[in-house]
């Protein structure tokens, strides 16, 4: 473990730079999990500089492992190691807040202007635009962790279990990670810093938290400090959760929202991607809290708004709520936004207890290969998978009906043009989802 340094240089980054750039992100953070961590990626460390590639990767692979929005766990890590617990809140709760309120508002006019025609223009323009930027951040993503032909072996195998055999997504982390632990042992240069970047097309610079950088002092592992943190986390499920018990009963649609959630958060792992088949079982089919085609319609909100995918459960929880009319018939609104807010708690709670709690002892192995090798196999597994949800969006998108019936050529057509705008031009993700959005409109009430 290395030693803490006060002069270490994470107090070169000012406190108000970081605010403004994670409630920037809160509002730019488009694309779903493998957008958000390519703008993040463009952000921190190509353009700020303010946490090397290697840094940040080791970052992302722990937070992969995690049951919950790996994107916005990242977001909380990286603020965490910059500016202690603080850094991590601020950066957690803005990575969510502004997409909660959106969410919120465009849940409500769903509900009532749920059939006009701009409404549905503007999502037939944006599912395409997303494809495209899924497809991109899997070539980004790939581009810095297939640095050699046995990481290129991890990613295709990903990509054929969970394509071909549908394989569960924690069997191919745990596989990689076995993979990427035994074959250190044998080929430990394949996972040194050399190795990895010895492909690399583009130097980045020095970073403020480079590779080398000391840990600093809050990030050196400590048993009092996460007792303190496990007791607060503790704390605040209990309260609200007594509290809607007591009050409203085990039984009531509140209740069992915050009792559902909670084991969304703890008990799938994989990201948004994984928990949403979850959600639509218990959401769906057992609760039922909303219709198929009001979970399908919600999933498409969250994938065209910014902040976490996952901020679509606030959309279940909304319409839950709503349809419910748990506070009566007069207040549906009131209703919606408190089941939205319920949702996003209990969901979103679990992940900064985990990066807080977690952080200190992963930041204290940054360094030793028989943890980094683990977690750099699962990295270049996971740039299969991603490529697998990328042809999975890309059929439900050119197919819509399925492959019996006629090909979306006017999607392909807006799925194209966001390819050529994110890979020659490397135009800004919001504003290709904002020109895909508008042809999207001018398609669709043109038809």
């Amino acid at each position: 473990m290395q030693s803490a340094d006060p002069a270490n240089q994470t107090s070169e980054i000012p406190f108000s730079q970081a605010l403004l750039f994670w409630l920037k992100l809160g509002f730019i953070s488009f694309g779903g999990p493998a957008g958000q961590i390519a703008v993040m990626h463009q952000e921190l460390v190509e353009n700020k500089r303010w946490i090397s590639e290697k840094r940040f990767l080791h970052a992302l692979n722990y937070c992969m492992l995690l049951p919950g929005p790996e994107a916005q766990q990242l977001a909380t890590y990286i603020g965490w190691l910059m500016h202690r617990t603080a850094g991590g809140l601020v950066a957690g709760i803005l990575f969510v807040l502004p997409s909660l309120f959106i969410l919120i508002a465009l849940s409500w006019i769903y509900v009532q202007f749920g059939d006009v025609p701009i409404i549905a223009g503007l999502f037939y323009g944006i599912k395409p635009a997303v494809t495209a930027i899924v497809f991109h951040a899997t070539y980004r993503i790939g581009s810095r962790s297939l640095k050699n032909p046995f990481m290129w072996g991890i990613a295709a195998a990903a990509f054929i279990a969970i394509f071909v055999f549908n394989v569960p997504f924690p069997l191919i982390v745990l596989a990689a990670a076995l993979t990427g632990y035994l074959l250190s042992r044998k080929k430990p240069d394949l996972f040194t810093a050399q190795a990895a970047h010895q492909n690399s097309h583009k130097s980045y610079g020095t970073a403020l938290i480079d590779d080398d950088t000391p840990t600093p002092a809050h990030a050196i592992f400590c048993w009092r400090n996460l007792v303190k943190i496990l007791f607060i986390a503790a704390l605040l499920w209990c309260v609200p959760m007594l509290l809607l018990t007591l009050g409203l009963g085990w039984h009531h649609t509140y209740t069992q929202m915050a009792w559902f959630f909670t084991k969304a958060a703890l008990l799938t792992f994989g990201g948004a991607y994984a928990v949403l088949p979850y959600v639509y079982q218990g959401a769906v089919n057992h609760y039922a809290w909303l219709s198929p085609t009001q979970m399908i319609d919600g999933l498409a909100l969250g994938e065209s708004t910014p902040g976490p995918l996952i901020i679509v459960v606030a959309f279940v929880g909304f319409l839950g709520a709503y349809n419910h009319a748990v506070l009566g018939a007069e207040q549906l609104f009131l209703a919606g936004a408190l089941g939205a807010v319920i949702v996003t708690w209990f969901t979103f709670l679990f992940s900064f207890v985990f990066i807080l709690a977690g952080a200190p002892v992963i930041e204290s192995t940054h360094n030793e290969l028989k943890f980094t090798a683990p977690l750099t196999a699962i990295t270049a597994a996971v740039v299969g998978v991603i490529l697998n949800l990328a042809l999975f969006f890309s059929y439900h998108v050119l197919w819509p009906k399925g492959f019996n019936h006629p090909f979306n050529y006017e999607a392909a057509f807006i799925t194209l043009a966001a390819l050529i705008a994110l890979f020659k031009f490397q135009i800004n993700v919001l504003y290709v989802i904002f020109a895909s959005a508008f042809c999207g409109l001018i398609l669709y009430i043109g038809a």
